[in-house]
Order: C-alpha cells, then sequence, then structure tokens
C-alpha cells in the first residue's frame, strides 16, 4: 500500500513539475485555450494575426471577454468583425483589451486608468467589484508565462 502511494505521488510530482517550472509554463493564448471559455477571442485573435503577438515574451495584461460576453453582443456583430475586410477593426477592438506589462488585482487603485496597446485609456473602478469601463472582472489573475488575463463579463469597446 505504502508503495503503491508513493508511486503515485512521485508520477503525480513528476508530471505536474514542467506545468509549474519558472512559474507557469504556458503563455496566454495556451492559458486561455486550456481554460475552454475562450474560443470566440481565440478565433479573433487568430483572425487579427495576434496569436504570435500575444505568445511573444510580453508582459500582457489581457483583459479577456467570455465566450458569453461575446454572445451578448447585437446578433452578427462577432461574423462582421471576423471577415478578413474587418480585420483592422477587429485588431483595434482586442487590443482594446491588452495593456503592456503585467497589472495584478492587488496593483487596481479605484478609478484608475490605463492606456491599452490599442491606444486608448481603460477606466478601472474598484468599488463594490472591479469593473474595467463598465465590465466586471469576474476572475482576475491568471497568471501565464508572459502576462496575466483577468476575465471580463463584457466585450469593452474603444470610443
Amino acid at each position: 500500500m505504502f508503495r503503491r502511494t508513493y508511486l503515485a505521488l512521485t508520477a503525480a510530482t513528476l508530471l505536474a513539475g514542467p506545468a509549474f517550472a519558472g512559474g507557469h509554463s504556458m503563455d496566454i493564448v495556451d492559458t486561455a485555450a486550456n481554460a475552454g471559455s475562450f474560443e470566440t477571442l481565440l478565433a479573433a485573435a487568430t483572425a487579427a494575426d495576434l496569436v504570435d503577438t500575444l505568445k511573444s515574451e510580453g508582459p500582457f495584461t489581457v483583459f479577456a471577454p467570455t465566450d458569453e460576453a461575446f454572445a451578448a453582443l447585437p446578433e452578427g456583430t462577432v461574423e462582421n468583425l471576423l471577415k478578413p475586410e474587418n480585420k483592422d477593426q477587429l485588431a483595434a477592438i482586442l487590443t482594446y483589451h491588452v495593456i503592456a506589462g503585467k497589472v495584478m488585482s492587488t496593483d487596481l487603485s479605484n478609478n484608475m486608468m490605463a492606456t491599452t496597446v490599442q491606444g486608448g485609456d481603460v477606466t478601472i473602478m474598484t468599488e463594490g467589484g472591479v469593473t474595467v469601463d463598465g465590465a466586471n472582472v469576474v476572475q482576475a489573475d491568471i497568471e501565464a508565462s508572459n502576462g496575466v488575463i483577468h476575465v471580463i463579463d463584457a466585450v469593452i469597446l474603444p470610443k
């Protein structure tokens, strides 16, 4: 019995080791893909040619809308944005969800302004729950090898 438990613990340690080596071995894209609730975001990042950027060294902070957030947009919006002729508009929307640098929830303050990769500023509020341009942060501080993901419940749009 002891030997079987020891072997199971050893195997689990060996298998888990690479996942936690150096902190986090999966980048933002792989972490989002592994979560299973960001398929629309990943499809949009692919259509906008942003996957390689989000897999690069970073660090990046991504406010990631869930599939449900994209589904809440007016009917046909996502399909229209995914068309090749709308690639620039899609890239602008997606990069509006990204901040250069790694910003953890402990770094946030109420009425904080943060400049996005797109160039616009988002307003972060922390009273009564954390919001980014009005979208609620539903899960914070999902660390990746090249940054952090904060899950939001809505797609935010540049002004």
